[in-house]
């Protein structure tokens, strides 16, 4: 099914953590991304929510590419997401300034909130640049789980599961922010 005209499509996807959304506009345009919210069902329920009036479709073109690059990203921790071409419209000046400086951080790396702040001219706003990923919209494709505290801490995550979500999908990537214990081995 194509996307409706002038409307909203959506799709659900598996990936190696569950079943994310991509939210889109003609011409394959995204608005939004989700990641899982328990199952399958829990995911379009929550999109149908944030997206009144979506309909669900089959991706063609730029957002087939996409979700097969997230699917790609979760199960083993490459890719490069940062093609995919997101409507940032709605979006506050200061949070697209935030999510074009943590799309340039590849799989693998990482950078505080201070020195995101830092790169975008604003030190001492570290806070703001948390409270600009906690409305991500686009996650993974904006990479907010790359962003964290201080001293390399995991600091906040909104996605479910919070702070473990967001050490798995670094895990995934590479980065072992806690030593495995004895029962990790």
């Amino acid at each position: 099914m194509a996307t409706p005209p002038g409307g909203l499509a959506f799709c659900v996807f598996p990936t190696a953590i569950g079943h994310c959304a991509l939210v889109w506009r003609a011409p394959g345009v995204v608005v939004g991304s989700a990641l899982p919210q328990g199952s399958a069902r829990d995911t379009r329920d929550a999109v149908t929510a944030w997206y009144p009036g979506a309909r669900e479709a089959v991706p063609d073109g730029s957002v087939a590419a996409a979700a097969a690059g997230v699917a790609v990203l979760l199960e083993t921790g490459a890719g490069d997401l940062s093609g995919i071409d997101l409507d940032l419209a709605v979006v506050p000046e200061f949070d697209r300034r935030v999510y074009e400086v943590v799309r340039t951080i590849s799989a693998g790396d990482t950078l505080t909130y201070g020195e995101v702040a830092a790169r975008l001219g604003a030190p001492g706003a570290a806070q703001a640049v948390g409270q600009a990923l906690g409305r991500n919209q686009f996650p993974p494709i904006v990479p907010c789980h790359r962003v964290l505290a201080a001293g390399r801490q995991v600091g906040g995550f909104s996605a479910r599961g919070g702070r473990h979500t967001k050490l798995r999908m670094l895990e995934a990537e590479g980065v072992h922010l806690e030593h495995p214990t004895l029962f990790d081995v």
